[in-house]
């Protein structure tokens, strides 16, 4: 394949070049086809009319362009022997800019993660679940709803693609600006954490519309499948001649490519929301990096904070250094201020072996003694030459881990199946009251306690009820106040918690719904 095309991009000239490129680019949105030396010197601007004939020359050599004689301007025999010519922009030339203009565009696309995206794709979802239940479902409202369908999941899959990657460009540079970067990151963080609540909330009834596409008709098919196809059958008529296939065997092809696009565009947006044999679902990976990019930023600023707060000054340091050698009595003082501020003790550290780990076990010498009175060591040439010791031989033998990360492993385990049990025996003894759950274990109460935190913290008032959610998405919970006058006694194996009686409702935003 010839890629000429694109030489005048790195060519010498390649401002020019460009700047002439847009120029028939221009022109052509405005149904400008061709356009003579003049023109183009006017749209380009401050340029000498020879310099901008030899661009287009050369464009033409590379195949960005094509030139065409210019007879309308002949009005003597000079002009027909001059060399005057219009030139329009090629395939390859309009090819090589839309993919410059790509290029451009990626670079400077931010990202975004599109709340109002989720709420566009359940209303189409919608409008498809009722099409398909129709009994004569329309082929132009089946392609629009999942053209529509197609682009706004592609639109908000790629926004949060290039919103996550700037996100952690963001957290590698924003390090050194700490002033800017805590000002990033309060804007940050609520935006995500509004983008994840949409998201969970968004997600399960996504799934659920999903999966009643999917679900087998009365002929044994998916509705999806029907709307699928007649998307694939109205795009054959939609062929421009010379493409349309005539006879059955390319329509049938054609009609085969067609099927297997509009079926990749609905797998993918199934993989999105829904999990797969031994895959999670996107939008559930997406929460997940989306929490990992908020402790991460808090992260950051606990560590900023320590910075600031731990901030040393050499300069101040050696003044009061030096007021210290000036407050010393005597010069006695004043060496062990000195030894003791730049470790000026033997260096008797550096060479550790066998023989001199005995003679210290039978001889030790304390840290005090000074360097011109403790006995010798022989130190390396290697090691007063380079810095670094090595003992000839082989290196040592690596320690296997494996059983230190599969106990790891192992407690990871048990740690989730505990907070997997807790939630489970806290919200399946179907109590609409505190004072009905009854005995808990360890594991139930700590979650309860957590949960009623988290809910009377973002409480307005002792008798209003508060609806709220964990900081980690996943659980929202609506705490009703029973009046002043009711109590409540939550028995565990550590004690008995006793309070105000509250109506507790907990709704799994990743699961389901319990009520307790």
């Amino acid at each position: 394949m010839d890629y000429t095309p694109f030489s005048y991009v790195t060519a010498e000239k390649a401002d020019l070049y460009r700047q002439v490129m847009r120029a028939f680019v221009e022109a052509k949105s405005h149904f400008l086809v061709h356009l003579r030396p003049e023109d183009v010197q006017q749209q380009i601007g401050g340029t000498e009319l020879a310099t901008v004939q030899v661009a287009l020359t050369q464009l033409v050599t590379w195949g960005n362009l094509d030139a065409e004689r210019d007879n309308a301007r002949v009005t003597s025999v000079e002009d027909y022997y001059r060399a005057l010519y219009v030139y329009q922009i090629t395939r390859q030339g309009e090819a090589v800019e839309a993919a410059l203009a790509t290029y451009d565009q990626e670079l400077a696309r931010r990202g975004a993660l599109q709340s109002v995206a989720l709420e566009d794709i359940r209303t189409r979802l919608r409008a498809l679940l009722a099409l398909s239940q129709s009994e004569a479902p329309s082929a132009t409202d089946s392609q629009l709803l999942l053209r529509d369908l197609a682009g706004v999941f592609s639109d908000l899959a790629e926004n949060a693609r290039a919103f996550m990657t700037g996100l952690n460009r963001s957290l590698e540079s924003q390090d050194s600006d700490a002033d800017a970067f805590l000002l990033y990151k309060e804007r940050v963080i609520g935006y995500i954490e509004r983008f994840l609540g949409d998201l969970t909330t968004a997600s399960g009834e996504i799934a659920e519309l999903i999966r009643a596409l999917e679900v087998n008709g009365e002929n044994g098919e998916p509705p999806v499948n029907r709307l699928l196809r007649q998307a694939a059958e109205r795009e054959l008529a939609d062929l421009a001649p010379g493409e349309s296939a005539s006879d059955g065997e390319e329509r049938e092809r054609a009609f085969a490519e067609a099927w297997r696009r509009w079926h990749g565009h609905w797998a993918g947006l199934r993989a999105w929301f829904l999990d797969q044999p031994g895959r999670q679902a996107q939008a559930r990976l997406l929460r997940s990096s989306a929490r990992r990019a908020v402790t991460q930023l808090l992260e950051m600023v606990a560590r900023l904070n320590e910075r600031r707060m731990a901030r040393s000054d050499r300069s101040a340091d050696f003044r009061t250094l030096a007021r210290w050698f000036l407050e010393c009595d005597n010069d006695g003082e004043a060496h062990r201020l000195w030894r003791t501020a730049f470790g000026l003790s033997p260096a008797r550290h550096l060479v550790i072996d066998a023989e001199t780990a005995e003679q210290w076990q039978h001889t030790p010498v304390p840290a005090s003694t000074p360097w011109a009175e403790a006995p010798g060591m022989q130190v390396q040439a290697r090691l007063r030459a380079t810095g670094s010791y090595q003992k000839a031989g082989a290196p040592p033998k690596l320690r296997s881990r494996a059983r230190e990360r599969e106990l790891l492993a192992r407690q990871l385990a048990e740690e989730a199946h505990a907070a997997r049990a807790a939630r489970r025996q806290l919200v399946e003894r179907g109590a609409a009251r505190l004072s009905e759950l009854g005995e808990l274990n360890e594991g139930a109460f700590r979650l309860l306690l957590n949960l009623l935190g988290d809910a009377l913290a973002a409480g307005q008032g002792d008798d209003a009820p508060v609806t709220t959610t964990t900081g980690d998405g996943g659980l929202r919970i609506t705490l009703s106040p029973l009046g002043p006058e009711t109590a409540a006694t939550i028995r565990t194996d550590a004690g008995a918690l006793s309070g105000r009686d509250y109506r507790l409702e907990i709704v799994d935003l990743e699961e389901g719904a319990w009520t307790s």
